[in-house]
């Protein structure tokens, strides 16, 4: 074990920058210890000696990066509209330079979709308590925030990238990084867990381009952890919460002009139908029910 750690560290220094490297040959690492800057470690020397070691750190260069920063709002891009964005942008997401790293692996339990009475904009993967949560991308952490301060969300870690992509970590255990930190890919924010509105223990990951979620699956296989493309091309149409991995453009752009009614005390099927100028049929096929379906008040209902 030791044997490992001392190649370890020689492998640090070799691949980073010492502080005032002059170290006596006959010496030899014995421990590091960290330091209030997660990319700044001492080392210990068998002769009694130490120097600093400076690991590698992202390189974070959007001018626009500290753009409607915000560490105390969970959703810090509520001014920016929809309607202002680009039709098309494509995202950067790894290169030699930004690294990537799934944030965990294991079969999608639920999907970025409309879910009983409200949007579910982020994608589900089971876990064990205490498994390490790691960071996707290279950026800054933008919130740490208990469940008291979320709600459903739980112990939720925010990290902003310098594509103006955020990535949001859910009914975490506990947090790894505070707010402001800088992180690499594949640095652990933070453990799993069960808080917040959840049925059983879960990450909760989210993707959001200035403030919008779309669908992670775009992304990410998180069957494998690997990355689907590094660039990907982000289409507007994408924001819709019908809108998911696996359909078409043409079958995106249909699903996120669809409407939906929220039901009242009265409704029927056929009164739906007349009012939305459609038919049962159709209400059917697009909701995945019959035509014999009791519809109960509050429930959101597909109509065209």
């Amino acid at each position: 074990m030791l044997n490992k750690f001392f190649a370890l560290v020689a492998t640090l220094v070799v691949a980073s920058n010492i502080v005032n490297a002059q170290v006596d040959t006959a010496s030899f690492a014995i421990d590091t210890i960290d330091t209030e800057d997660r990319y700044t470690r001492i080392i210990l020397f068998s002769n009694q000696t130490w120097q600093y070691l400076d690991l590698p750190r992202p390189q974070i260069d959007d001018d626009d990066f500290m753009d409607n920063w915000d560490t105390a709002k969970i959703h810090a891009y509520k001014e920016v509209n929809v309607d202002t964005l680009p039709d098309v942008v494509d995202l950067l997401l790894a290169d030699s330079i930004h690294a990537y790293h799934y944030p965990i692996t294991g079969p999608v339990r639920s999907n970025y979709h409309f879910r009983r009475k409200r949007p579910h904009r982020g994608t589900d993967v089971p876990l064990h308590i205490g498994d390490p949560v790691y960071a996707a991308f290279d950026g800054k952490v933008r919130v740490v925030m208990k469940p008291k301060q979320t709600g459903g969300y739980g112990n939720l870690v925010v990290v902003r990238h310098a594509n103006g992509l955020e990535t949001y970590y859910g009914h975490l255990s506990k947090h790894n990084v505070e707010e402001n930190d800088i992180v690499s890919a594949g640095d652990i924010i933070g453990y799993g867990g069960n808080t917040g509105r959840s049925t059983g223990p879960h990450l909760h990951f989210e993707a959001r381009y200035m403030g919008q979620a779309f669908d992670p699956e775009r992304i990410i296989d998180f069957n494998t952890g690997e990355l689907r493309d590094s660039l990907f091309t982000l289409h507007k149409h994408y924001f819709s919460i019908y809108s998911h991995y696996g359909q078409t453009d043409q079958e995106s752009i249909e699903a996120s002009k669809r409407k939906v009614h929220r039901i009242k005390s009265g409704d029927t099927l056929g009164a739906l139908a007349r009012k939305y100028g459609t038919t049962v049929a159709n209400i059917c096929k697009l909701n995945g029910f019959s035509s014999k379906k009791t519809l109960r008040v509050g429930q959101n209902v597909i109509v065209r």
